[in-house]
């Protein structure tokens, strides 16, 4: 048995038995019938992989950076205070030495 590709007279394509092939359908190649069928304009459209719109790693540094530090109560109050007062760090700590 084997198997060909056929044109009908309407225009389908198809895999058909030499055998079986009737006067209105014409014999083609394998790549016009890849060319001309339903799986062939699938794998044309609906392909997997390659570059796509956010595909891949984020970009790391798109924003500003921020940074968080996690705090006691106690510490957020007197970081509020300190600021509000305009109490100069550097001038506290070198008073300790």
């Amino acid at each position: 048995m084997t198997y060909v590709f056929v044109k009908d007279a309407e225009g389908f394509v198809y895999k058909k038995q030499k055998e079986k092939v009737t006067p209105e359908e014409h014999i083609i190649a394998g790549k016009e019938f890849r060319l001309l069928s339903a799986q062939g304009r699938c794998k044309q459209k609906f392909t997997h992989g390659g570059k796509r719109e956010g595909a891949g790693r984020k970009r790391k540094f798109e924003q500003p950076l921020i940074y968080q530090v996690r705090v006691t109560e106690d510490e957020k109050q007197f970081l509020t205070y300190a600021r509000e007062h305009h109490i100069d760090y550097l001038q506290l700590m070198k008073g300790k030495n």
